[in-house]
């Protein structure tokens, strides 16, 4: 049985930052995560990703 990969999410989207909010297109074969901030640093994260679902959960709680 093939393993099913995590971060095979495609070309398009948008990568935005958990602290600042700050969003910007994801650029190909370049994941998010390995991405920081312009303006405070941090690490982005994709919309829609895994990541991003366990943020929105904490945040509504």
């Amino acid at each position: 049985m093939p393993q099913q990969r995590r971060h095979d999410m495609g070309a398009g989207g948008t990568c935005f930052c958990p602290k600042c909010d700050y969003r910007g297109a994801h650029q190909s074969g370049i994941p998010c995560q390995d991405e920081r901030c312009p303006r405070c640093g941090a690490k982005l994260l994709r919309e829609g990703s895994y990541h991003d679902q366990l943020l929105q959960q904490k945040r509504e709680a």
